[in-house]
């Protein structure tokens, strides 16, 4: 666990945001790492992905680094956010903007108020 703690340490310190999914951001590999991914993506968030599908010892150490037991997980300035449903949730109620603008992350407000409007 220690050299996955320490990858995931460097990680979420050396980026704004990070996601933890299964697969990539072109290529998510489960449903709901493609919903994170395809959110982030839409509203031009600038961030890293790690694909935990290509490292056993990442796989179970985020989940243990965060004490949340589901995969996606989305961090911001080092700080863990949640998964798949408090992302969607923070979406749709404008958290997440306000989240992002706190932290100094860019982002296309219109496309975050677009995904609303879709979903309202």
């Amino acid at each position: 666990m220690t050299d996955a703690k320490t990858q995931i340490q460097e990680t979420i310190t050396a980026h704004n945001v990070v996601l933890f999914m299964k697969g990539n951001k072109t290529m998510p590999q489960c449903g709901f790492s493609s919903r994170v991914a395809g959110v982030l993506n839409y509203m031009n968030v600038d961030y890293t992905d790690v694909n935990v599908l290509a490292d056993e010892g990442l796989r179970q150490g985020i989940k243990e680094f965060s004490d949340w037991p589901t995969i996606p997980q989305l961090y911001v300035k080092g700080e863990f956010v949640g998964g798949c449903d408090i992302i969607t949730e923070m979406m749709l109620s404008g958290e997440l903007d306000t989240l992002l603008e706190e932290n100094g992350v860019g982002f296309d407000k219109d496309a975050a108020d677009k995904i609303r409007e879709a979903n309202g």
